[in-house]
């Protein structure tokens, strides 16, 4: 197979088809729908000597991302791709509903057999980076821009990593916790310690941070703070032990848990639902760090963390510092349609659809670097 780059307007911009680890078998037809394939063969035999323009659209305000994917899939796969023309948005665009981002045009034989997995791609890498994009926004308070960590590893088959962690690069995301997550653009994965390494220690915070940061002494120290449901009593012990050395804190408190801060203090419920990782428990964290001392200590909470969720914490004036979210940025809630809209340069398309030119689409030019 020949290794290929994309040029944009004669700069190189774009991810390539050598960042993408692309199965062999696409060629083979194996992940097309059945009904492409046979089309691909009776338009070979009956009316090859055609062109048709291929176009792809959504119907949500969304911010685009699987377009070099897909440009590089067509320029991998498709029979004559240095024939085909292909105008696309970028990834990272903003995109409205019905918005062309991307059309093809050539031989439909040589490509059209391709257009399920494009629509997947763009689907999935569209869905995640607009979902990290609203959880993101939800993540500002007050001008002031808190990081969001991508924790979705855990969310899905691992053969995901990649593309999502690129989706949620281009959604905002201000780190991902796998190195796979970070590959298509040459980052490593950020992470401090699961709740495995405080069992080790058999539930001693103190413990276990000073083990971590004596093996990562060049880590910013980040305590993980609930594995004993008294996120207080030990977020104090570590700040004592390490003082300007630790960093931030971590809470995770199960939703069917109340924390012993509040089990302590019975006269403060009633008003609110105490379970896991609540507003209340974060402003008594942040008030008990400031008492002694420890206001630099930033607060990070992870959980079942939402848009929503984020939003009504940022409301409240909530003092977290960094989220992190997971299953959340999963939800593959954005479909792509892929139409063909013009035949031999006339317009020709199933009723209801038409071709819908796009003044902010670009040439995307074949370029093969080994010539």
């Amino acid at each position: 197979m020949k290794e290929i780059t994309l040029k944009l307007n004669g700069e190189i911009k774009r991810l390539t088809n050598n960042t993408f680890k692309f199965d062999e078998r696409i060629k083979e037809g194996w992940f097309s729908a059945v009904y492409f394939l046979k089309t691909k063969k009776i338009v070979e035999e009956k009316v090859p000597n055609n062109h048709v323009t291929m176009q792809f659209f959504q119907k949500e305000n969304a911010v685009l991302c699987g377009t070099d994917e897909a440009i590089a899939l067509l320029h991998t796969f498709a029979d004559n791709p240095e024939k085909l023309e292909i105008h696309s948005l970028k990834d990272g665009d903003k995109i409205e509903p019905f918005e062309t981002v991307l059309t093809v045009s050539g031989a439909y034989q040589d490509f059209g057999y391709l257009e399920g997995i494009i629509d997947g791609i763009l689907a999935r890498r569209t869905s995640v980076a607009t979902n990290v994009y609203n959880v993101v926004k939800a993540a500002k308070s007050s001008g002031k821009q808190k990081p969001v960590i991508f924790m979705g590893d855990r969310d899905d088959h691992y053969t995901t990593q990649a593309g999502d962690g690129y989706a949620a690069y281009i959604g905002g995301s201000t780190a991902q916790a796998t190195h796979a997550m970070n590959e298509w653009w040459g980052k490593e994965g950020m992470g401090t310690m699961p709740h495995a390494l405080i069992q080790m220690f058999r539930g001693d915070v103190v413990a276990a941070t000073k083990a971590y940061h004596e093996i990562y002494p060049g880590d910013e120290l980040a305590a993980l703070v609930d594995y004993n449901n008294d996120v207080i009593t030990d977020s104090l012990k570590v700040a004592r032990e390490f003082g300007d050395t630790l960093a931030s804190v971590r809470l995770d408190t199960s939703r069917t848990l109340v924390d012993k801060y509040f089990l302590r203090n019975h006269h403060l419920m009633g008003s609110f639902d105490p379970r896991g990782v609540n507003p209340e428990l974060i402003f008594a964290l942040r008030k008990a760090l400031d008492e002694e001392g420890f206001e630099h200590v930033k607060i990070m909470v992870t959980g079942g963390f939402t848009e929503e969720r984020i939003r009504k914490f940022e409301s409240k004036g909530v003092p977290v510092d960094m989220y992190g979210v997971g299953r959340s940025l999963l939800n593959l809630r954005i479909g792509f349609t892929g139409d063909n809209v013009l035949l031999n340069g006339e317009p020709e398309a199933k009723e209801g659809r038409r071709y819908r030119p796009n003044p902010r689409l670009e040439r995307v030019e074949y370029f093969n670097i080994n010539e």
